[in-house]
């Protein structure tokens, strides 16, 4: 194979350091993957290049004396630590730019052009790096999440850039970028935990169990398998012998297993506990970046107190700042939301601005024509028998169920409510945030349904299982509503609403992963946005890389 020092001529003196230095700076550039020098226009350092629109090339000189400064080296390691946070390095060019600098350390100084056209790679790599970090890869708006516009621009990256370039804290820069969520730090830890464990307990799937599930005491085939998975996981302590039954540590290190993934933690392995058992740690590494990418797409509420309800973990957590400004869970409960296939709770973002005491339930027109509409043809009695009343355009109000009255019903002419009461679908409580879906959250005569491990039934609005305790939350600070006063106006007969004085945010979120103390939460995605998300990640990664292929393994203009 030819040396590229072949390729230049045989010369004496300046002459032939000039070649020296010329054959230097294609090496330099085709570590690159560059073919041929790209004569990029002179550029001052730490000044903009011509990039493409939107896009600025401000940033710190990388260069000094024609050799790269030991920023350069920091951000080339933190490019390469991407991974970190659930990035992909290749994004960036990390490898390519890491040989060229690395070649760019030894032999004669780099000429002009190609010294501004790594200092231009390098800034745009590293500003792609973090409005990542910052605001995410995707674009939550198209997988149907609400999505903080001022978030990204809060970023002012060309003076971010100008103040690493005055003061060269790489440090302070990466704080700024991190998004401000307690759970991040933590995610990020646990992704590198599982990042980190030996898959190769997963290789072989587990044996069916035998009949409906595996009872403690019972022999099992993959007793061996088990144990071994939940070693790798941490949920059963070492060293561990397997015995001929299933019991002992075995049965408690399953129910830990369980209660961290949304499990009935009863040391029963049925159909659901065997399922998530079988999920290795790489496709776990990935759920846990997909909620870090959530994460960047909108920040905390700035508000003192503020609701969230994350739908795949079928929880509600009402959360208090603290005065150092940091925030804690201050209630949570378990929660009831929308069916997966039929009615899935949007994601989004609104506040609370009053409650309705003993509320009437004024029955979805879509709910009436494909449910209760039919119900009644074929059960008249229904109608009484559960409170319901029909109400006309001009408010007038019919106890007595007329069959001719349902069509008017069906046409939307007239609709169907019912009453304050023991049997009201609403429960005895309501609670207003106004949005453009229709969604509210609401107590259930249904409380039965809160035991379930999947919760995902109602028609898209959420149900609480404290009611109580989430309205005196809500009405803090309203000091007349005490909880006596909440729990009498819940068993009135009439509708009552009061305003909320103090408008409290409300996050309808999708995580899938949680930290709490030591143990690394995990839940199904079951409304399959964590695999919809993957796919448009992968999808961004894969434009990405053919626009470094194009550009031969530099990072260019194109986004």
């Amino acid at each position: 194979m030819t040396d590229l020092h072949d390729l230049a001529p045989r010369q004496a003196g300046p002459a032939r350091a000039r070649a020296g230095n010329d054959v230097h700076n294609r090496r330099s550039l085709l570590a690159l993957g560059l073919a041929t020098a790209l004569g990029a226009p002179h550029v001052a350092a730490g000044t903009s290049a011509p990039v493409g629109p939107g896009e600025s090339a401000v940033g710190p000189n990388w260069f000094e004396a024609g050799r790269p400064t030991a920023l350069a080296s920091q951000v080339l390691a933190r490019l390469a630590q991407a991974a970190d946070d659930g990035l992909e390095p290749a994004d960036y060019g990390s490898a390519a730019l890491k040989a060229a600098f690395d070649a760019a350390t030894s032999g004669p100084p780099l000429a002009p052009a190609v010294q501004q056209r790594l200092q231009r790679a390098l800034t745009l790599a590293l500003r792609r790096l973090l409005a990542d970090l910052h605001h995410g890869r995707g674009d939550g708006r198209a997988l149907g999440a609400p999505i903080d516009a001022a978030h990204a621009a809060s970023f002012d990256l060309d003076a971010a850039l100008r103040r690493l370039a005055q003061a060269g804290r790489l440090d302070d820069l990466w704080t700024e970028a991190t998004p401000p969520w307690p759970q991040y730090p933590l995610l990020r830890q646990a992704l590198a935990r599982y990042r980190a464990m030996d898959a190769a307990a997963w290789r072989q799937r587990l044996p069916a169990v035998p009949g409906r599930s595996l009872e403690p005491g019972q022999a099992w085939g993959g007793l061996a398998g088990l144990g071994a998975r939940l070693q790798v996981l941490g949920d059963l302590a070492s060293p561990w012998t397997a015995a001929p039954e299933y019991s002992g540590a075995l049965v408690e290190a399953v129910k830990a297993f369980q209660g961290r993934h949304g499990l009935e933690a009863d040391g029963r392995i049925g159909r659901g506990t065997l399922a998530a058992l079988e999920v290795a740690p790489p496709a776990r590494a990935r759920q846990i970046a997909s909620t870090m990418e959530r994460l960047r797409w909108s920040p905390p509420p700035p508000a003192r107190r503020w609701i969230e309800v994350d739908i795949p973990a079928y929880t509600l957590r009402a959360h208090m700042r603290r005065d150092d400004g940091t925030s804690a869970p201050a209630l949570a409960m378990r929660v009831i939301v929308g069916q997966a296939r039929e009615t899935p709770t949007p994601l989004l973002h609104a506040s609370v601005r009053a409650i309705e005491f003993s509320p009437h339930w004024n029955v979805p027109l879509s709910i009436a024509r494909s449910e209760l509409v039919p119900r009644l043809q074929r059960e008249p009695a229904y109608f009484e028998h559960q409170g319901f009343e029909l109400v006309g355009r001009d408010g007038r109000v019919a106890t007595v169920l007329d069959p001719a009255a349902l069509d008017a019903v069906l046409r939307g002419e007239q609709r169907l409510r019912q009453r304050p009461g023991a049997r009201n679908a609403l429960g005895d409580i309501k609670f207003v945030f106004p949005n453009t879906e229709a969604i509210f959250m609401h107590h259930t005569p249904s409380v039965g349904l809160f035991n379930r491990d999947r919760r995902d039934f109602s028609h898209g609005c959420i149900r609480v299982q404290e009611p109580v305790a989430l309205a005196m939350f809500v009405l803090q600070g309203q000091g007349e509503w005490t909880e006596a006063r909440i729990r009498e106006a819940m068993g009135g007969d009439q509708p009552r609403t009061v305003r909320v004085t103090e408008a409290l945010p409300v996050r309808l979120e999708y995580l899938t992963a949680r930290v709490e103390g030591e143990a690394v939460h995990l839940w199904a995605d079951v409304y399959g946005l964590d695999v919809a998300l993957e796919r448009a990640l992968q999808h961004r990664s894969r434009q990405r890389r053919a626009a470094l292929e194009r550009s031969q393994g530099l990072p260019t203009d194109e986004p």
